[in-house]
């Protein structure tokens, strides 16, 4: 003989109690783990403490060990008589039961009362009904004519059944106490399935009458108990165990056999909506009492408890399916389950209940669907709740990317086409965007001016240093040799120092993108450096001296700063005469006190510059490496320094040695050698990875249009992702701007067409598609031959379903507008103006955004003049009171502007 099966129920009544039955009831008590209680150990098991969970614990209250041969057990709804238990039993009795109480301290009455039905077999299922909980339905094994569905009255005073036998018959419940036996009732309220099986059955929540039986391994049926001679549905189908209705929906239900769960509408009755297919067999499947949809199924010798988010589940076509999100959990590890049970109130509690009687107290917790507010706010939902956090009013989050990129947006960047460099005075704080536009104007203006030159098909292309000195932008598409010069280093009249220089028209072209166009303009050294000067920055203005080999040009810029130093404390370095007469003491002999104390000392100076200055004048083997490894100098002065001294197989090596570190690190000072290339927006991938900045990398890749480098995947996932987020700010002017911008610099780049009439069966755009199909010969439409109807349309040209009738003419709305649909005059030239072309706003579809009613322009205006209510028949929209602008004109009033 097996082992009875253990199950678990929550008390309806009690949110802190729950029993366990199988050969007999167990009632326990739950309870939270206080701060210091011991829950392991033999002084727990001597306080009768089970472990349920980190949080609670549970305590035996009492058992009932009266009731022999249990299948299933139902425990009362209402809160009095307490503890109140049917139990039905293997010979098909239903019993009334409590804990720790007897007949005589009853005040009910109920406990230790039977019901009998006629013929002994066994009762599969039992069900309270949730809202007259009075009635008891009982479900049974099938015995000849009798009936396998028994609604009990508990409160029942008698028994009136003649049938019974004459020892069980006329035993009033008043012999309970009194010695003479249990009272028994034989009399159902109800009788239902005459000569059929009951596995399963369930009460509707909100259908009061009405209760929901699997039958006979084949049908699911729907009773209503106000008329018992038919029932009200009926469903074909091999899974009727378990019947559960979802208590938020009185029209979804679920069932299962063997493997297989099913989930039905009432509605649509005639087969499941959704099939839920398990490798083991089912066990138990229960709907949460406090999650909308959400459906709980245990296995056979499985660890698992399966859970089945049910979504969408209102009524649908004949490929309707809901969507349903699936989770497992597993809270016994590789134990295996008997049952599980539902908490009525609390969200998402589960009590499990093991092959070997362990318990465990879970709470599933929610997956967290986490949702970030363009405006610096967070919402989240977690079960029934909604969680929004907004930042402190006292908080400050200016550093945040999106707050910049917000601000940014507001003020028009990357919409200066004029300059493009404004758009670098809207990020004050980030030197790296600064360079970037800064370096776009500067290749813009050198396009407009004629020194560089596009080679190849494609437009205009931002190229980089790297591309320009492989040969990638002459017409020979390869490397040009470099020719070596000697430059003359002079500190004075005496001291002249020989340094070799390299020259090449493609190392012009790379010093030009580097701001370094010196060599064929006189004043561009000396204008440059009085910039520098102007702005402050006199080491670098010295530095960029001395590279150019005006050493003293350089003295003097380093005056100049110590000057202005001794005016203002911020200004500048009041070392710089110092360093400026360590300067005037060069010399280019290799064992002097002069290099051997300026090479040591280098390196203890704090501006990067000036240490460059000093690597360079103390190079000896014009590797030139500690000024080219100097990260403190400005990107286009490396890059240029190493266009100028270095021979041409070194400086190709340097300049991809660099491209790498920059395009790895996203640095945007890289661009100066990768270009708006692949190199670039590999660079940029980097960027936006690092920083979330997607604005800049997007803005900065729309100047590259049109070229092909403009149709990569990730550019145009970030103009898609760019323009999404000003939608999501509002900032619907700036999108609208930003949709321009692109236009003019690509006119190939067209919006796509946002409104259209569509047509209702196939979704497909019916005036575009009656463009296209209107061609014949290469002929518009409004061309043909013949009467003026062979224009007119009845049908989409998409799928050939008629078109809307006109509600008052009852004529298919046909017209295309903006067409022809007359007939040409041969002797006349036919006009093809923007004017002629389109049709009298009268033959044009118009509808009610409400109804959808509607018809040609001209009909519904001259209908509307006498009348306020839909002209559709039983249709009572007042359509033109809810049109905003609500004036009727007359056809020939209307013209089309």
């Amino acid at each position: 003989m097996s082992a009875a099966r253990l199950d678990v129920l929550w008390s309806p009544s009690h949110v802190n109690q729950f029993l366990t039955f199988g050969t007999e009831i167990s009632l326990y008590k739950a309870d939270r783990i206080t701060h210091g209680q011991v829950v392991t150990g033999s002084k727990a098991l001597a306080q009768g403490l089970i472990r349920l969970s980190d949080d609670t614990t549970a305590t035996l209250l009492s058992t009932n060990t009266d009731i022999q041969y249990m299948k299933c057990v139902a425990w009362y709804p209402k809160k009095e008589p307490e503890f109140l238990l049917a139990v039905g039993q293997a010979n098909g009795r239903v019993v009334l039961t409590s804990f720790g109480q007897d007949g005589a301290h009853d005040q009910y009455g109920l406990i230790g009362k039977e019901f009998v039905p006629r013929h002994a077999r066994q009762c599969n299922s039992l069900s309270w009904h949730p809202n007259e909980s009075n009635m008891l339905a009982a479900g049974l094994d099938k015995y000849r004519s009798d009936s396998s569905v028994l609604v009990w009255d508990i409160n029942a005073k008698y028994i009136a059944d003649s049938a019974s036998s004459p020892d069980k018959s006329r035993v009033h419940r008043d012999s309970v106490g009194s010695g003479e036996g249990p009272s028994m009732v034989s009399k159902p309220l109800v009788e239902l399935g005459a000569s059929e099986t009951a596995l399963s059955l369930a009460w509707f929540t909100h259908e009061s009458k009405t209760l929901l039986v699997g039958m006979n391994n084949k049908f699911l049926k729907i009773f209503d108990l106000r008329d018992v001679s038919r029932p009200v549905n009926v469903a074909l189908t091999k899974a009727v165990y378990g019947v559960a209705i979802d208590p938020h929906v009185d029209t979804r239900i679920a069932s299962y056999v063997e493997g297989q769960v099913s989930i039905w509408d009432t509605r649509v009755f005639e087969k499941p909506v959704l099939t839920l297919t398990e490798q083991r067999h089912i066990a138990k499947i229960a709907w949460s009492p406090t999650r909308y949809g959400l459906l709980g199924i245990s296995c056979k010798d499985s660890p698992v408890v399966k859970l089945y988010d049910i979504q969408h589940s209102g009524v649908g076509g004949d490929d309707y399916e809901p969507a349903i999100i699936e989770r497992s959990v597993q809270p016994c590890g590789e134990e295996s389950l008997s049952s599980f049970a539902w908490h009525p109130t609390h969200e998402n509690r589960l009590m499990i209940i093991t092959t070997k009687g362990n318990l465990t107290d879970l709470t599933v917790f929610e997956r967290i669907s986490l949702s970030w507010s363009p405006h610096s706010s967070i919402t989240w939902a977690c079960g029934k709740r909604l969680h929004h956090l907004t930042a402190h009013p006292t908080c400050t989050a200016e550093d945040d990317i999106s707050i910049k990129m917000k601000r940014r947006a507001r003020n028009g960047y990357g919409l200066q086409t004029d300059q493009i460099s404004r758009n670098a005075d809207m990020a004050p704080e980030d030197s790296d965007i600064r360079t970037l536009w800064h370096w776009l104007d500067l290749v813009r203006g050198l396009r407009d001016e004629g020194k560089i030159r596009t080679v190849g098909k494609g437009g205009f292309k931002y190229h980089g240093v790297k591309s320009v000195i492989k040969g990638e932008t002459n017409m020979a598409g390869v490397c040009m040799k470099s020719d070596l010069h000697y430059g003359t280093l002079a500190a004075g009249v005496d001291k002249r120092t020989i340094v070799h220089t390299y020259r090449s028209e493609d190392r012009s072209r790379a010093l030009q993108l580097c701001g370094w166009n010196f060599e064929k303009e006189f004043r561009a050294l000396e204008d440059h450096l009085e910039r520098l000067e102007g702005e402050g920055e006199y080491e670098r203005a010295a530095a960029i001296a001395l590279f150019n080999l005006k050493i003293r040009r350089a003295i003097q810029t380093l005056n100049k700063g110590a000057t202005s130093a001794a005016h203002s404390e911020d200004a500048g370095d009041l070392n710089l005469n110092v360093v400026a007469m360590a300067l005037s003491g060069y010399t280019d002999e290799k064992n002097t006190l002069w290099r051997e104390m300026c090479g040591s000392l280098r390196t203890q100076l704090a501006h990067p510059y000036l240490r460059a200055m000093f690597a360079f004048l103390t190079e000896e083997a014009e590797g030139f490496q500690d000024v080219l490894n100097e990260s403190g100098l400005f990107i286009q002065d490396r890059v240029a320094f190493a266009c100028t001294f270095l021979p041409d197989a070194r400086l190709v090596d340097y300049l991809e040695e660099l491209t790498s570190e920059m395009v790895e690190k996203g640095n945007l000072e890289g661009i100066l050698l990768t270009g708006l290339t692949t190199d670039g927006i590999d660079l940029l991938e980097n960027y936006v990875n690092s920083t979330a900045d997607v604005q800049t990398a997007c803005l900065a890749m729309v100047q590259a249009c049109p070229s092909d480098v403009s149709k990569d995947t990730r550019v145009q996932q970030w103009i898609e992702s760019y323009r999404s987020l000003l939608d999501s700010w509002r900032f619907w002017h700036q999108r609208a701007q930003f949709d321009v911008h692109r236009n003019l610099i690509d006119p190939a780049v067209k919006p796509p067409q946002q409104v259209f009439v569509s047509c209702n069966f196939c979704g497909k755009s019916v005036s575009s598609n009656m463009l296209a199909s209107g061609r014949t010969r290469g002929r518009p439409m409004g061309m043909r031959y013949g009467s003026p109807q062979k224009s007119k349309i009845s049908s989409c040209p998409g799928c050939r379903k008629p078109l809307p009738r006109c509600a008052l003419c009852l004529m298919n709305m046909g017209t295309a507008s903006g067409t022809i649909a007359a007939k040409p005059n041969k002797e006349e030239k036919q006009d093809f103006t923007k004017e002629a072309k389109q049709n009298k706003f009268g033959s044009w579809f118009t509808w009610c955004q409400t109804c959808r009613h509607g018809g040609h322009a001209n009909h519904m205006m001259e209908w509307f003049r006498d009348h306020t209510e839909c002209p559709v028949t039983a249709c009572h929209c007042k359509c033109m009171s809810l049109d905003s602008v609500g004036t009727v004109t007359t056809a020939e009033e209307t013209t089309v502007k």
